[in-house]
């Protein structure tokens, strides 16, 4: 009786070991809405299933009302104020239990009258000029951004931003004599992730606006490495 005791307990814990790791996918919008959503939806499933991760994907907040049982949850892209007060607690519940956030791109023009999500994105958007190439800097030696060149030059639609807090660790910023309508100056951030304090991670990229970036070998694997990172996984050096 004692060996099996034992045994079932091994069971236990090599499920525990080998349990799939799971994935929200979250891209409700209530202010301007993105046509590259599905575009990014669709890469972001298959990177997360190329890892053997459970992927669940919604553009409805009805999924906030419960108990939130994710290793990462995903703001794709999403607007102005998408989670209303009971679900709002049950997503800083969610962090205050050691979940992980990975904000893409418009998630940093969402929730603006809630201090929590402020500090958990990082920064808020402001403005932003017209879709155009621009340089962007590699300004940490990270094994995350290791496999960018140093100036890594793409398209995308690049945002000003404001309340940035003072305890992120960048990783990209954008040179501003590189491109039109950058408002930040020499400090411009425009990936960076920080520690939430209750045991997991917040990451946020600025890219993601265009459908064609989602196809962009490099980008593809910087938001590749955010999502393993962010799940306590190793990230990819190499492309």
């Amino acid at each position: 009786m004692k060996n099996i005791a034992i045994m079932g307990i091994f069971m236990l814990l090599s499920l525990s070991t080998f349990a799939q790791k799971k994935v929200l996918i979250f891209s409700e919008t209530a202010g301007y809405h993105h046509n590259s959503i599905p575009t990014g939806v669709a890469a972001l499933s298959e990177i997360a299933r190329e890892h053997d991760f459970q992927v669940d994907t919604t553009s409805v907040s009805d999924i906030f009302q419960n108990t939130l049982d994710y290793d990462l949850i995903i703001f794709l892209n999403t607007t102005g104020d998408v989670l209303n007060d009971l679900e709002q607690g049950n997503f800083q519940q969610y962090i205050e239990n050691g979940g992980n956030y990975f904000g893409i791109h418009a998630a940093a023009d969402t929730e603006y009258d809630w201090p929590f999500y402020g500090k958990l994105v990082g920064a808020y958007f402001e403005s932003h000029p017209h879709i155009q190439e621009a340089e962007v800097d590699v300004v940490s030696d990270s094994p995350l951004v290791s496999f960018l060149p140093k100036k890594w030059k793409r398209t995308d639609e690049w945002y000003n931003y404001k309340d940035i807090q003072d305890n992120l660790t960048v990783l990209l910023q954008l040179n501003e004599s590189s491109y039109e309508g950058g408002k930040n100056g020499k400090f411009h951030p425009t990936a960076w992730y920080q520690e939430t304090g209750f045991g997991g991670i917040a990451f946020y990229t600025g890219g993601g606006h265009t459908d064609e970036a989602y196809s962009e070998p490099l980008f593809r694997k910087h938001l590749e490495n955010a999502m393993l990172f962010a799940m306590g996984e190793k990230p990819t050096i190499k492309q």
